[in-house]
């Protein structure tokens, strides 16, 4: 016979079930905690991420317009630089008596042109590149021969056959330029010796 003061079977599993289910959410709340520090962590990370590489590409929009703007006008100029030429080609080839009367007001209308020409050319960021006397650079000038030349450094631009142009940081045509070869080279620093380094008494 049973007592009834003693719990049945099914009394004491409810009792123990009620027990487990006391202490589980205590430990799966520091899990749960875990893993949502872990997921926000992961998403902020990604989020910065996108962030940067929004900056970036709004960067290199910026960028990219600027080129746009600035180098829009390289082959229109590219092909104006023709015209400059032909300009020049016609004044160096005025012989020096014949500029009198007409020809002479011919000659400076001409000048004046190739002036303008040149003007409106800087006004879109077209620039020459004058090498006369420079050390020759390959990314602007473009060297046609050498020049033996004992008065000036080797390396250096001795004659200019075409006028280069650059636009913005770009080189829009090279100078072509004659190159000095063979001229002196910097003398090298001797080291002071310990004579000439101990002052001289008197």
């Amino acid at each position: 016979m049973m007592n009834d003061s003693t719990p049945s079977n099914g009394a004491m599993d409810a009792t123990l079930q009620t027990e487990q289910n006391k202490d589980a959410p205590e430990t799966q709340v520091p899990d749960r905690v875990a893993e949502l520090e872990a997921e926000r962590t992961d998403l902020k990370e990604r989020l910065l991420r996108t962030l940067a590489e929004m900056e970036n590409l709004r960067r290199r929009t910026e960028r990219e317009v600027q080129d746009a703007r600035t180098y829009a006008v390289t082959n229109f100029a590219r092909d104006m630089l023709t015209v400059a030429d032909n300009i020049r080609r016609a004044l160096e080839n005025v012989p020096e008596g014949a500029a009198e009367g007409a020809t002479k007001a011919l000659i400076e209308g001409i000048e004046l042109t190739e002036r303008d020409l040149l003007k409106t050319l800087e006004r879109h960021g077209v620039r020459r590149v004058e090498p006369q006397g420079q050390k020759f650079d390959p990314n602007m000038h473009q060297a046609m021969f050498e020049v033996p030349n004992e008065e000036v450094p080797a390396g250096t631009v001795t004659q200019v056959i075409q006028t280069g142009y650059a636009i913005g940081e770009r080189v829009l045509r090279p100078a072509l330029v004659g190159v000095a070869k063979g001229g002196p080279k910097p003398a090298p620093q001797p080291a002071a010796t310990a004579d000439e380094a101990a002052p001289e008494n008197g």
